[in-house]
């Protein structure tokens, strides 16, 4: 579809946008007036969600603020609704051996990278029992989750994409917004992540090396340069994707995938043996046909340590 038919059919779509938005304002109104239930809890819990639909970035600030607070001496647990994994009912506790096909890709690469028990439950209150209960932890950091208002919180971290903010500006189907941009006044923190913006901690996502899926093989950046290579992506915007690599002097053939794409050997199938780069959430779904043509990079999320000192500060 060319970008006029695009823009054509979003505007066809405002009036379900309109429908849209005013369920979520009266569900939100719900929950202000108390005519539906916020559950607290005895621990601390942070969410680090957004109010767009598609790859703000969340997941390595997730992993990020994990990493912080275990550092801290916290015993941090993770919650995720588990997009994109086959998992329906009932909490499922995450680790490394975890099949993403079933958890979903961003609560196993979280596992995966953390070390830390993830419960996914489309239920957010419940994966917070659950992770209260059974691990005995004392915060809990909600992979997404701003809207879910029945879950309580301390702390509201909402993450924009520097680059795409709040793409058209319209709310779901029409657009990508879940709520409206003045949601952002009420959050503790706006995490920018790639560009810089006034009111906003800007967070850039940093390269340290590749890994190969299948060997856990280690190269530094410069292991690809100016070697011709796949470049695979099935995230919420492959293109922040391509551009790093690019920027790594590597010459990319480029396939973009649906965010979440459930990926198969045949889509890796490839008629030559250049190498196959991948990011670290898509990698966890090919682990188990893995060759050693595949590698990811690894990457990290790079937040101020002021923002950090603020932030556990507030807890």
């Amino acid at each position: 579809m060319n970008l006029n038919n695009r823009g054509l059919v979003n505007y066809l779509l405002l009036p379900v946008s309109g429908i849209f938005y005013l369920l979520s304002r009266i569900r939100k109104f719900f929950y202000q007036a108390k005519l539906l239930t916020t559950y607290n809890f005895n621990v601390d819990v942070v969410v680090v969600g957004n109010i767009t639909v598609g790859g703000s970035g969340k997941t390595p600030i997730v992993i990020a603020l994990v990493n912080h607070f275990k550092q801290q001496g916290k015993r941090v647990g993770v919650v995720s609704r588990g997009y994109g994994g086959t998992h329906q009912q009932g909490s499922l506790l995450v680790d490394q051996n975890t099949e993403a096909s079933i958890s979903g890709d961003e609560p196993s690469l979280i596992a995966t990278q953390t070390q830390v028990p993830v419960m996914v439950n489309k239920d957010r209150v419940q994966a917070v029992k659950d992770l209260i209960i059974d691990h005995n932890v004392d915060l809990i950091i909600s992979d997404d989750g701003l809207q879910h208002y029945a879950m309580g919180r301390q702390i509201e971290i909402a993450v924009v994409d520097g680059k795409r903010r709040f793409g058209n500006g319209f709310f779901l189907p029409a657009g990508p917004l879940r709520e409206s941009e003045s949601r952002l006044k009420t959050v503790d923190f706006i995490i920018n992540n790639g560009a810089e913006h006034v009111g906003e901690i800007t967070s850039t996502l940093k390269a340290l090396m590749f890994v190969n899926v299948a060997t856990n093989e280690e190269q530094p950046l410069d292991f690809f340069n100016q070697k011709t290579c796949h470049a695979v992506a099935g995230i919420g915007y492959p293109q922040r994707f391509f551009d790093t690599l690019t920027q790594l002097d590597i010459k990319v053939e480029v396939h973009a995938f649906a965010d979440h794409h459930a990926f198969a050997q045949t889509d890796l199938a490839f008629d030559d043996d250049y190498p196959i780069l991948m990011t670290a959430k898509d990698c966890v779904k090919c682990r188990e046909f893995a060759t050693d043509q595949m590698w990811y990079l690894h990457v990290e999320a790079e937040l101020s340590d002021d923002f950090l000192t603020e932030l556990t500060n507030k807890l």
